[in-house]
């Protein structure tokens, strides 16, 4: 029987082992600051970040034209915003009494054409607006898999549960997704020759179009991401998509459709990204918010106490400190009422009056 370190030596070794691959993003050489302004387009997990951010108090255009999962039609719509054109007329469509654009997700939708146009103007405007002030667009890109309008021949974000023999589904090639790709950032480097672009590839998979046709997809999306931030200043990635498929790499890090990451991945994914794109002040400020998040949900037992009383004042003077650096507007206003409140908490009834009694008797 062996003894001394040779009894511990293969415990020793089995508990030193590592048995998942965690990926550590190197830093971007640009920082987001607390006052940066962000504009994300793409797939829903640019919408999640965005969502992400917005919790910080930073300045985000979250998703202005909804879900758009390929390249080719969210760099058509950031083209249309940046040149100030109309939405497309050809692709304007009515599906029981409701319209919607092929162009966009059909959350963007309207009773008449008419309005449905007025509505695309005002979200194109908002973006173009938006991106000439960004210090930063996110770009997610989800599926190189596009589906063509055999009409009008064009590439469309979505087919808006339309009979499936007006569309044409087919992969993108990579050489096509670089001509897509290449001059819009070129031009988004005129239009605001301080824009930072981050890309990122969703880690949202497609199985509708199968797991290897999805394959072949996010291959060829990571594969232009490499090409486009080798030869392009001012583009970055962000790897998210590894991050799940290698660093968690596990069905419990999905939601019960086994598709999309669920709270805690997404939890994990942003906990990286802080870690390699905030600057030091962004990232104290982070911590410091999320207590006051926190503080915001504490819901006590017992409210009408003066302890109670107190933590809100606390509240408050750390609310109106914050002010001077981000719009904390609502969250004060929600802990006024509250203050407000503890003043006018039911009090006992005043004693009856002699008449009262005697009506009562």
């Amino acid at each position: 029987m062996p003894s001394g370190p040779d009894l511990f030596g293969p415990l020793f070794c089995y508990v030193c082992m590592d048995f998942r691959t965690e990926l550590n993003p190197e830093k971007l050489p640009v920082s987001l600051r607390l006052t940066s302004s962000i504009v994300t387009i793409g797939s829903c997990f640019a919408e999640t970040m965005g969502r992400q951010l917005s919790d910080l108090k930073l300045d985000v255009l979250a998703n202005p034209f909804g879900t758009i999962f390929n390249p080719v039609s969210g760099s058509k719509l950031l083209l249309a915003a940046i040149d100030d054109r109309e939405p497309d007329s050809e692709l304007f469509v009515e599906r029981d009494g409701v319209w919607f654009h092929h162009d966009v997700h059909s959350s963007l939708w309207a009773r008449s054409r008419p309005e449905l146009e007025r509505r695309l103007r005002d979200v194109l405007r908002q973006t173009g607006t938006a991106l000439k002030r960004a210090d930063w667009l996110f770009l997610t890109l989800g599926t190189a898999v596009v589906y063509r309008h055999l009409e009008t021949g064009k590439v469309v974000a979505n087919c808006h549960k339309l009979p499936a023999k007006q569309f044409e589904k087919y992969v993108y090639t990579y050489e096509h997704l670089l001509d897509i790709l290449n001059p819009l950032l070129r031009k988004l480097r005129r239009f605001n020759p301080a824009l930072q672009v981050l890309l990122t590839v969703s880690p949202v998979r497609h199985t509708k179009d199968t797991l290897p046709v999805n394959g072949v997809s996010k291959a060829l999306l990571r594969s232009v991401c490499h090409e486009l931030t080798t030869w392009h200043d001012g583009v970055h990635y962000f790897p998210a998509y590894e991050i799940v498929m290698d660093d968690l790499r596990d069905y419990r890090f999905y939601e019960a459709d086994l598709i999309h990451p669920n709270e805690q991945a997404k939890e994990y994914i942003f906990e990286k990204f802080v870690q390699c794109a905030f600057d030091a002040e962004l990232r104290t400020f982070k911590t410091e918010w999320e207590g006051v998040r926190k503080s915001l949900a504490h819901r006590p037992f017992h409210s009408a106490t003066e302890s109670h009383r107190q933590f809100l004042e606390a509240l408050l003077k750390q609310l109106d400190r914050l002010s001077t650096t981000v719009n904390v507007g609502p969250e004060r206003a929600e802990v006024l009422q509250r203050l407000f409140d503890l003043t006018t908490v039911e009090r006992p009834e005043p004693p009856f009056s002699d008449n009262q009694q005697r009506l009562s008797a």
